[in-house]
């Protein structure tokens, strides 16, 4: 049983979080496919809890077949829980028989707390949306999903006091490396680990310009860059 909080990235915005108690969180988890993942999801141990920021397939990702190997329950927004039903994972595995959560909305399951929150992007069913997880020690991490800035990010961080944010910085789809580093001065957090770079040539190669602008911008924010399959201790 681990005795720190564990955030492990696998690439893009997937994310294994192992909490004191054991407990396995993870979020927009595409393994299988994912050029930057480094494992297969027959690696994985005992899943938990699978949440879901929004339905593009690089957000879904394996969260079907990780369910029929590993088991967990599925958070999404409303009618994306109901769509990953219509597509084979069973109403039991899914938070709520198939219903899922909806922007506010939270839920504690074995000392966990899950608030979705709101996000700024597309998605062809229901809306986009962000997670805060409480975990059973109080630490607090936000997944932004994908999202451009938006000023309800500072609100979020006055509400949930950040231990760690995970941010997306690779433009295109998401907030650029500026947006990014912007941010930061809303959410507050102690800590942030960027995310959703390099998987694609359209989007930012490396983390450094997010870096740079970062230490300018939030010098209180400790960032943290992660290789694909590193584990971070909180």
């Amino acid at each position: 049983m681990p005795r720190e909080v564990g955030v492990t990235w696998f690439g893009h915005a997937a994310f294994k979080i192992t909490s004191i108690n054991g407990k396995v969180i993870l979020i927009d988890p595409w393994i299988t496919d994912n050029p930057q993942c480094p494992i297969k999801v027959e690696d994985l141990d005992g899943v938990d809890l699978i949440l879901v920021t929004h339905d593009h397939s690089d957000h879904v990702g394996s969260t079907k077949e990780i369910v029929e190997k590993k088991g967990g329950t599925v958070i999404a927004n409303v009618e994306t829980a109901m769509k990953l039903g219509d597509q084979g994972i069973p109403e039991k595995n899914i938070l709520y028989e198939g219903y899922g959560l909806n922007i506010g909305g939270s839920v504690e399951i074995d000392g966990i707390r899950i608030t979705m929150v709101e996000a700024t992007h597309s998605t062809a069913s229901g809306v986009p949306c962000g997670y805060v997880v409480r975990l059973e020690d109080g630490t607090t991490i936000y997944h932004a999903g994908d999202t451009g800035i938006f000023y309800g990010m500072e609100l979020i961080g006055k509400m949930y006091p950040l231990d760690l944010a995970l941010i997306p910085i690779g433009s295109t789809f998401t907030m650029d490396p500026y947006q990014a580093a912007w941010s930061l001065k809303l959410l507050n957090p102690k800590k942030a680990i960027p995310m959703h770079y390099k998987t694609f040539p359209i989007i930012e190669q490396t983390p450094d310009k997010f870096l740079e602008l970062a230490r300018e911008m939030a010098p209180k924010v400790e960032v943290i860059v992660l290789r694909p399959g590193e584990e971070y201790l909180v």
